[in-house]
């Protein structure tokens, strides 16, 4: 049996935050504690007027620290404030009550790539390790889409991200494909890499402030989307579908969530007086569960220029509430795989509205015929993606 230990968990996203993020770490944070370990949470607050605040959060020690601003700003000021954000935080921990604990792992949490410093300043003081969750591969990813050339930006956020790997003894990253990243960094014998899995904890019951029944989407099987709605989920194929699919009028989509595309998205299906579509602002996270349950297939999106592999969190939450998913994502993502080997849905890899559409309409089929595909998506989250079995993973890591 491990011995409890004491924790601390860097990031710059948590409650009262609705990212798919904040609910992961607030779902691993609910676990670890659950597991008997002392947890503190670290993050930067740009709102705070004090130098920090500290709180509990369902049994966690949650300590925000003033920081600079790097939320809803523009891209030259984010990076400066998340150049400036672990400078900052490791001033002002220094005068809170937590600055001379002594930590027995320090975990920490990408996106963000800029931790690294206060990372490795809590490392030595405490003479511990470090492990270091990825959730997405920056700025390779932004090459990917074409949001960045290898240039100068390039070859700074580069850097920096080479630097966080370095502070790490231990890197947990999402799926099996992007392994190959870290081949150099994991020749390294004090080193080690392993997939850790995305996560989510047990669903909560909170009533869904939208109700199907009582919109124009009622007694239709519903197509849901709920999370972010941004350059990286390529998300137009998906009104294009909902086009093709207007004479149906046993079906409707139901997109959920902000992002910077979700405005653009939504004046898109009005010009096109697209009657079998519904747009709704982000709801509550815990109220998806009840949401879902008045839905009948979930959708994945990935921008096709994607070349690393990715897990998204809502994937989880469609397993977990047992809708089988349509997924239009990149070739080769190592989701398609698990999708199809385990029978919980259908892929595209090919962006191609012909053959999406044609996912679609035998997708609704298989609903219709195969009932045991709810059991197969709850089951795979069980196996696969639970908050228990992520938190013992980063705990066995730290312990070795």
């Amino acid at each position: 049996m491990v011995r409890p230990l004491r924790l601390v968990l860097i990031a710059d996203t948590f409650p009262p935050l609705r990212t798919s993020g904040a609910v992961q770490l607030r779902d691993l944070s609910r676990e670890l504690v659950r597991q008997g370990h002392d947890l503190t949470v670290m993050l930067p607050a740009a709102d705070l007027e004090e130098e920090w605040q500290l709180e509990q959060l369902d049994g966690v020690r949650v300590l925000r620290l003033k920081a600079p601003r790097t939320k809803d700003i523009d891209y030259i000021r984010r990076t400066i404030g998340e150049f400036l954000m672990p400078f900052f935080m490791r001033h002002y921990l220094k005068r809170s009550p937590l600055a001379n604990v002594k930590w027995d792992g320090v975990v920490w949490y990408a996106p963000s790539i800029f931790h690294a410093p206060l990372v490795s300043s809590l490392k030595k003081a405490s003479r511990c390790k470090g492990y270091l969750i990825i959730r997405d591969i920056f700025p390779e990813w932004a090459v990917d889409m074409g949001l960045m050339g290898r240039g100068l930006p390039y070859r700074f956020f580069d850097t920096v991200a080479r630097y966080q790997y370095s502070v790490a003894d231990i890197i947990g990253v999402q799926t099996p494909g992007n392994c190959s990243h870290f081949e150099t960094w994991q020749q390294h014998p004090a080193k080690k890499l392993e997939v850790l899995q995305n996560w989510l904890d047990k669903p909560a019951n909170s009533p869904s402030s939208i109700r199907i029944a009582e919109t124009s989407l009622s007694g239709r099987k519903i197509f849901v989307y709920a999370g972010n709605m941004g350059i990286a989920q390529g998300m137009d194929i998906l009104l294009d579908l909902a086009e093709r699919l207007t004479a149906r009028s046993d079906v409707g989509f139901l997109f959920v969530g902000r992002g910077s595309d979700a405005q653009r998205l939504r004046n898109i299906s009005q010009a096109r007086k697209l009657t079998n579509v519904l747009f709704f602002d982000e709801i509550h996270p815990d109220e998806i569960p009840d949401l879902y349950a008045q839905c009948h297939i979930g959708i994945v999106a990935l921008d096709p220029r994607h070349k690393s592999h990715n897990i998204p969190g809502k994937f989880l939450t469609y397993m977990q509430s047992g809708l089988p998913v349509l997924a239009n994502v990149n070739a080769g993502n190592d989701l398609v795989g698990m999708i199809r080997r385990e029978q919980v849905g259908l892929a595209c890899e090919s962006n191609q509205l012909n053959e999406i559409e044609s996912l679609a309409e035998d997708l609704l089929r298989r609903i219709e015929s195969d009932v045991a595909m709810p059991r197969r998506c709850r089951a795979l989250f069980e196996r696969e993606f639970s908050a228990e079995q992520a938190a013992r993973q980063i705990v066995s890591a730290l312990t070795i």
